[in-house]
């Protein structure tokens, strides 16, 4: 199963970032959506699970969009927040894969037996930091994430 996530679109779902999307059988968004245009534009694509972020709290069409979300993901159980910060000290048993955003920075990485993502902003550029997602090949016993970058890094 290929999955994409996705995070901090600020508004900007990039032509790059649809490309990249293509084949995707779900994508999960870590929040910082922007408007419900940015969602119409991905539920066009694939099935979408999704959080709010600190950016979308306000917003009246972000209502009722979840602050945490858990499932599963083909066999991984799945917790998603947009800031790591408020992922609970006692994680749920059995939870394998904690998908986050916020800080804009990507990063894959294992802690344990525990796979923690953040897959960077996807939207605007913030300071020097990259433009990315995250697309991960997943089955029962396997789970494969890269980084995407969507932009050149000189640009």
């Amino acid at each position: 199963m290929k999955i994409a996530i996705i995070s901090d679109t600020h508004n900007l779902l990039r032509p790059q970032a649809i490309a990249a999307l293509q084949g995707c059988e779900q994508i999960i968004h870590a929040g910082d959506i922007g408007n419900a245009e940015i969602l119409a534009q991905l539920v066009a694509v694939a099935p979408v699970h999704v959080v709010r972020g600190n950016n979308d709290l306000k917003s009246a069409w972000a209502a009722d969009i979840p602050d945490v979300l858990a499932f599963d993901l083909h066999g991984w159980q799945t917790l998603l927040v947009h800031d790591i910060a408020d992922v609970p000290a006692n994680l749920a048993p059995g939870t394998r894969l904690v998908i986050t955003g916020h800080s804009h920075k990507p990063c894959i990485e294992w802690r344990g037996e525990r796979l923690y993502i953040n897959p960077g902003s996807a939207g605007p550029r913030r300071f020097k930091l990259p433009v990315t997602l995250v697309l991960m090949d997943i089955g029962k016993d396997l789970i494969e994430p890269r980084l995407v970058h969507l932009l050149d890094p000189e640009a």
